[in-house]
């Protein structure tokens, strides 16, 4: 099923806009940010979600093919690939873990035990890297190094983005019957640590992403995630033109935007979030691609002409969210996930 109309888009520009994520996927499977660009397993994943929620179901299943097969002995990937070998040989946590969240939702879309059982030993492999590099006081380095050294720092986006992953990759081994109590363990660490501890994460404050992402990946929840919603809303919102990247410059972001608008969703203010998801339709492009982000006053985007597919694959899953379409629609933001004990 594709999403619906959210009073924004109908269903085919949603279709319009995941046929543009196509145009961008080699022949092997792999998703580019944009003609002749890289790929990053995170972006990646989250365009191939888009593809699955828009109907894409054979596209999706070519992107988690990719992932299964260039996966190394360790259960990593480089951070940067290009379509004719690796960018950037590092590894980052956060893009390595994401992969279970995208397995996940595919097999929620689908029903299709086959994929998920394929996929396990990806997703299993993946998860144990990523938690096997948690130092003792609960932190994971936001990278590795060349020569498997980790970085000195962990980031706020990043770990947050780790502990949904988790909670998506427990999820996934609870329906294999697979128990995975350390990936419990590390979650729950991950979650105190952001709950109560944000200071000692490398600070990004002038990045959204860092205020809204602990409310998005559901580490932040209750009255805790209202009041971190309503904090710096003012510093980070555009008038009425989206959510600004950076709170010190004057362009807003496709992504960004969409996923402050689920964000919103998450502690249940929809009215915010169809009033965020519907601010960044000016950046739709004729065919339905969007552009990564535009300047205000002047309206000239930004990067110039920028389109890119982790913007339009935000924009689907929004819009996914929004309308609560299918088992999988609001996974974003932890719908149906386990519940871990403080």
């Amino acid at each position: 099923m594709q999403p619906e109309s959210t009073g924004a888009l109908t269903t085919e520009q949603i279709k319009a806009t995941a046929s543009t994520i196509i145009d961008q996927q080699t022949p092997d499977g792999m998703i580019l940010w944009f003609p002749d660009g890289h790929s990053d397993t995170w972006n990646h994943t989250e365009a191939a979600m888009a593809l699955s929620s828009a109907g894409f179901i054979d596209a999706a299943a070519n992107a988690y093919a990719w992932l299964a097969k260039i996966q190394r002995p360790d259960g990593s990937w480089h951070h940067y690939y290009l379509a004719n070998g690796v960018e950037d040989a590092k590894v980052d946590t956060n893009c390595c873990a994401y992969i279970a969240t995208g397995v996940w939702h595919h097999y929620l879309i689908t029903g299709d035990i086959n994929f998920l059982e394929e996929m396990w030993p990806v997703v299993k492999q993946s998860l144990d890297f990523v938690v096997g590099h948690q130092a003792a006081s609960g932190h994971i380095p936001w990278a590795i190094h060349t020569s498997g050294t980790p970085w000195s720092y962990s980031l706020v986006t990043g770990s947050s983005s780790i502990y949904h992953s988790l909670r998506c990759g427990l999820a996934t081994a609870a329906h294999l019957d697979q128990e995975q109590p350390e990936w419990e363990f590390a979650a729950v660490r991950l979650s105190s640590l952001l709950r109560a501890h944000e200071e000692q994460f490398e600070p990004k404050k002038r990045w959204a992403m860092d205020w809204y992402y602990p409310v998005l990946s559901g580490a932040l929840t209750g009255d805790a995630a209202s009041q971190r919603m309503s904090s710096r809303f003012e510093e980070f919102s555009l008038a009425d033109h989206g959510v600004r990247c950076v709170s010190d410059q004057p362009w807003v972001t496709t992504a960004e935007t969409c996923e402050c608008a689920m964000a919103y969703l998450a502690i249940g203010d929809e009215a915010m979030a169809h009033r965020l998801f519907q601010s960044i339709q000016p950046l739709r492009d004729r065919d339905g691609a969007y552009f990564t982000g535009m300047v205000f006053p002047e309206t000239i985007t930004f990067p110039d002409g920028e389109r890119s597919t982790y913007s339009s694959a935000a924009v689907v899953l929004a819009a996914a969210a929004l309308t609560e379409n299918s088992a999988a629609s609001q996974l974003i933001i932890g719908d149906g996930l386990p519940l871990l004990d403080f």
